[in-house]
């Protein structure tokens, strides 16, 4: 559903050392910016320090790693908003017992308000994983300057991959923030994939909101499956939002949607690819 970010907003939940600390510092230099020069940050002014790029830096990383390989596996979480000692349990956990991991795809809603240092925290805990990982932007990262601080942190809105002679396509689906002054979803964007030549023959397609939920284009639904089934050999779309695992044939044409729940809930699923298909599970810790 639409959100609406507070002028001074409150995290929902800080349990990570320092991290409510952090977010007084820029609130108090709204409070004190007509009495000194030495406050001059502001929670959503977009001013970002450490790791950009990450998108393209990992994209890199996992197109050559699985270059020649055939079979390869990914885990997905996503909607770590606010819950940043699981978002740490879930890295650990997958350092400790997901060597067979090859990389992670965080399918959104990274942040609650779209606040710059709810991504730098968010990206410093992520950036502990010892695979590499992308980011999908979610309905929570559009507000405010979240778009803006998305970009910078981690790249493009809509963007592709290749894993292992698979085609991965990551989709911006988030429409009320935009009042629909945009394309969302973008279906220039997927023309132009799809015009490209020597596309890979299989299709893996990201999101954060799946059609049909709450802050998803309704009107555009039925053109968005047949994009989706448009793509080569389409093998199944994986989302977050709803903050529930999801297992789902939505438009009754073989193609499933996979929906990854919050990490508050402890778990995320695990695809392994194969010449033959794919397997899914859902991991705990």
């Amino acid at each position: 559903m639409p959100l609406n970010a507070p002028a001074l907003p409150q995290l929902r939940r800080r349990s990570s050392s320092g991290a409510l600390a952090a977010l007084l510092v820029p609130l108090l230099s709204i409070a004190f910016s007509g009495c000194s020069d030495l406050f001059e940050y502001h929670a959503y002014d977009a001013r970002v320090t450490g790791e950009t790029g990450i998108n393209k830096k990992n994209i890199g990383l996992i197109e050559e790693r699985l270059h020649a390989r055939d079979t390869f596996r990914f885990a997905v979480i996503s909607d770590t908003q606010g819950w940043y000692d699981e978002t740490e349990e879930f890295v650990a956990h997958v350092n400790k017992y997901g060597q067979d991991i090859d990389f992670v795809v965080h399918a959104g809603d990274l942040t609650d308000y779209g606040i710059t240092d709810e991504f730098l925290w968010q990206r410093d805990i992520l950036e502990k994983l010892d695979v590499p990982y992308v980011a999908i932007i979610g309905n929570h990262d559009c507000l405010g300057n979240g778009e803006k601080v998305f970009q910078r942190v981690f790249g493009e809105m809509n963007f592709t991959f290749t894993a292992g002679g698979v085609l991965f396509v990551a989709l911006q689906t988030n429409i009320f923030e935009y009042d629909y002054d945009n394309p969302v979803p973008n279906f220039q964007f997927m023309d132009d994939v799809l015009a490209r030549p020597d596309l890979p023959e299989r299709t893996i397609v990201l999101m954060h909101v799946r059609p049909y939920a709450d802050d998803f284009n309704d009107n555009a639904a039925m053109a968005f499956e047949q994009y989706v089934r448009a793509f080569p050999g389409t093998m199944f779309c994986v989302n977050g939002h709803e903050h529930r695992f999801q297992e789902d044939d939505i438009f009754s044409d073989g193609i499933m949607y996979y929906g990854q729940t919050c990490v508050q809930h402890h778990a995320y699923l695990v695809f392994t690819i194969t010449p033959e298909g794919y397997t899914r599970e859902v991991r705990h810790f």
